[in-house]
């Protein structure tokens, strides 16, 4: 019997081309829900919900559930019009953490589509190295330029290449796999 991985991972797969993936909302609240509830759906009952309860990892508290509404209100007014603005969104997004489980692979498409939709750009994930990411974007609580210099390096305009989004789903679902080792 498949995981839950395995089965999000096949669901983010087939987003590729899908009229599913062409109907969420680009940049908002509603439309990272969507994309959590696609991939997720039947999985979590919290599927496309945002979080109830205060949840931290690797001794970071996330955005407080009291305040995560508000907080979330004021992320999807920040501008996108502009690589630093979209990252910037996304490290903030980040530390909101809107959901139980499952906000990682979540939030890499969802920075993908703000990028493809603004910029006519994408994150060719395949060529940034996992613990690289993690140390950005722990960092990036208190200032995104790391994160941002890091993702700009594996910038690519090929937004509608398979190779590259089948690629990034699998390093995207790689980054959340448990390290045997910290490098």
């Amino acid at each position: 019997m498949q995981n839950i991985d395995e089965i999000s991972k096949q669901r983010a797969k087939e987003l590729f081309g899908s009229v599913d993936l062409s109907s969420f909302e680009v940049g908002t609240i509603k439309g990272l829900q969507q994309i959590h509830q696609y991939l997720f759906d039947n999985l979590y009952d919290f599927a496309g919900e945002i979080r109830k309860l205060n949840i931290s990892k690797d001794g970071f508290r996330f955005a407080n559930s009291l305040y995560l509404e508000e907080a979330l209100q004021r992320i999807e007014e920040m501008p996108e019009t502009t690589f630093e603005e979209i990252i910037e969104k996304y490290a903030e997004m980040n530390i909101a953490h809107p959901f139980m489980e499952g906000n990682g692979r979540s939030m890499r498409i969802w920075l993908d589509l703000i990028l493809k939709k603004r910029l006519g750009k994408c994150i060719d994930w395949a060529s940034i190295n996992k613990n690289d990411y993690f140390e950005a974007m722990i960092r990036s609580h208190v200032k995104s330029t790391e994160l941002r210099e890091l993702l700009r390096t594996a910038l690519t305009i090929k937004i509608d290449d398979r190779e590259v989004f089948m690629k990034g789903i699998d390093q995207s679902y790689y980054y959340e796999e448990p390290d045997d080792y910290k490098g």
